[in-house]
């Protein structure tokens, strides 16, 4: 009785397959290249240029750097690029813990409490309703409701609660907290509700029947399972809210400092080399941020 010798089951990779792959990966590829890398590469060169008063001096140099942290080691106190950035830091924890408890609340109230597919499209259909104008008008809007001729202000002295008109709810940190939270919580709300439809519902059921309460059920099952909502939208709401100028500007009264507001008055000075500098360190924060919570879990696993 003869042995046959096992054939071999790995399937080799046909050219024509690898061909067409490459195809279909190269619009995408071009856009990438187009839009993302070469604009980088731009500013990043620009970046180590000279400038004055009329023009950009092309070349090699530091000072752009240097000048961003000029006079932080000689002082007992903190310099003014790292009171920014802590100014930047304090809006954007502020505005992802709030939006994150927004939107797991939301999310959790139309994944678990609300039975009918129908209402859920409905109720998720009218948190995208504020998406519907723009950014500049629902911040215009906040406007005459906290001013100190607003509605708010208006209603507490005719109740009596204060003799005077309040005058932080406008041109404020809180205004600016507000304004953020109005305009980026849906960010948060999608990722999440998103993880939560796909949690298997027969996992809380063995939860519950373990003797497990509602609090250690959400704890311990739902949070986890949700782990990489939770990710994708930190991501969304930290990285649009250390670059925002506008909302800061606006409901801050051009009174509040941050990273996006000084690269952008630098550049409508024309200080182009140092606003690409500012530029290029923000950014790196900003992906050293993005790498953190990508080590908390691996979304491409996940999704």
């Amino acid at each position: 009785m003869s042995l046959s010798r096992p054939k071999n089951t790995v399937a080799t990779r046909a050219p024509g397959r690898t061909l067409a792959a490459w195809w279909q990966a190269a619009p995408l590829t071009a856009v990438f290249v187009l839009f993302f890398l070469i604009p980088l590469a731009l500013i990043l060169m620009v970046s180590f240029w000279d400038f004055n008063e009329y023009e950009l001096l092309p070349g090699f140099t530091f000072k752009n750097y240097l000048a961003i942290f000029d006079g932080c080691g000689n002082t007992g106190e903190l310099c003014v690029t790292f009171k920014t950035y802590l100014s930047t830091f304090k809006f954007s924890f502020l505005v992802w813990l709030i939006t994150l408890l927004t939107g797991f609340a939301v999310s959790y109230f139309l994944a678990f409490h609300v039975r009918s597919s129908g209402v859920q499209t409905l109720l998720f259909v009218l948190c995208t309703i504020p998406f519907w104008t723009s950014n500049v008008i629902r911040m215009i809007s906040w406007v005459p409701l906290l001013g100190r001729n607003g509605l708010v202000n208006q209603s507490l002295l005719g109740l009596g609660a204060v003799d005077t008109p309040v005058e932080w709810l406008l041109f404020s940190d809180f205004s600016v907290v507000l304004a953020f939270v109005h305009l980026y919580t849906m960010f948060m709300i999608v990722p999440i509700f998103n993880s939560m439809m796909r949690i298997d519902r027969s996992l809380l059921e063995a939860a519950s029947d373990s003797g497990a309460s509602s609090w250690q059920t959400l704890w311990n099952v739902i949070v986890p399972l949700c782990r990489t909502g939770i990710i994708i939208g930190s991501i969304f709401v930290i990285t649009i809210v250390m670059g925002d100028f506008v909302t800061i500007g606006v409901m801050g009264g051009q009174q509040i400092a941050s990273i996006g507001k000084i690269i952008q008055v630098q550049t409508s000075y024309l200080q182009f080399p140092l606003a690409a500098a500012n530029a290029v360190i923000l950014l790196s924060i900003v992906l050293m941020i993005i790498w953190a919570l990508t080590r908390l879990v691996d979304i491409r696993k996940e999704l």
